[in-house]
C-alpha cells in the first residue's frame, strides 16, 4: 500500500516521496501495519473552489480523501493529484510548504489524523 508523503529537506524545500506500508502482523485473515500514536481525528469538508496558496502543514498528519481528490504542489515543482481513497502524510511543518486545491471543482470530504 502506497502513501504519498510531503516532506521538507534541510533547506526548507518540499518534495514528494512514496512510502510503502510495512505489514508486521498477520491475524484475523488480514495483515496489519505497526500501530502509530495519534492525537485525535478531524473530519473536513472542503469547497469545490478551494485553492490554498503556499502553507506548511500545521503538524505531522495523515490526510485521507474520502470522496474526491486534491491537487498538491510542492516547492520543487512536482504536482500530484491525491485521489479519493488515497492517503497523504504531510510532514512539511517548516519551510515553504505546499499548495493545495480542489480537483474538477468538486467538494471534498477528508479525514485528518495528527500523529506524534
Amino acid at each position: 500500500m502506497r502513501i504519498h508523503n510531503v516532506y521538507a529537506d534541510e533547506n526548507g524545500e518540499t518534495h514528494f516521496r512514496n512510502i510503502e506500508v510495512d505489514w508486521v502482523d498477520d491475524s484475523l485473515s488480514s495483515v496489519f501495519s505497526v500501530l502509530e500514536s495519534a492525537s485525535g481525528i478531524k473530519f473536513r469538508k472542503t469547497a469545490g473552489d478551494y485553492d490554498f496558496e503556499w502553507h506548511p502543514a500545521p503538524c505531522r498528519q495523515y490526510v485521507i480523501n474520502l470522496d474526491a481528490g486534491v491537487e498538491v504542489t510542492v516547492s520543487d515543482g512536482e504536482t500530484r493529484v491525491i485521489e479519493a481513497g488515497e492517503v497523504l502524510l504531510v510532514e512539511d511543518t517548516e519551510g515553504r510548504g505546499h499548495c493545495s486545491k480542489s480537483v474538477n471543482g468538486k467538494p471534498r470530504h477528508s479525514v485528518f489524523i495528527p500523529i506524534n
